[in-house]
């Protein structure tokens, strides 16, 4: 098969990226298939692997369909440059950060609604 799995990484990633110029591959072939090396710009790296890990996956299912077109197997492999910010949540709020109520699974109870009570609120 010529380089048309290449091409095809290629063609899909830029259209994905901010940096489109930083794209580029590299292609091997050996006795388990052909293996595509993906390397792109550090600050693109979320675009491509997308949410969960599902833009990622949606590509490497449909260069496994252009790989079987052709009878070989092809597999991506995303290199992670230096920099880049998968995997680092030091910017999200952790889960207790959102409410005091998330430890017990409760929802934050909105400030219109809170009720004020006095002592005197309890006594018999």
């Amino acid at each position: 098969m010529p380089e048309q799995d290449q091409e095809f990484v290629e063609y899909i990633v830029k259209a994905l990226v901010d940096q489109p110029e930083d794209v580029r591959t590299e292609r091997t072939v050996d006795e388990m298939g052909v293996l595509i090396t993906l390397f792109i710009n550090p600050a693109d790296m979320g675009q491509v692997i997308g949410r969960m890990g599902q833009t990622a996956k949606a590509l490497r299912t449909l260069l496994r369909v252009v790989g079987a077109k052709h009878k070989a197997r092809v597999n991506l492999k995303i290199n992670e440059p230096e920099g880049s910010h998968r995997g680092h949540n030091s910017d999200r709020p952790s889960r207790s950060e959102h409410s005091d109520n998330s430890s017990m699974g409760e929802a934050p109870m909105p400030q219109s609604d809170a009720v004020s009570m006095d002592d005197d609120d309890f006594k018999l």
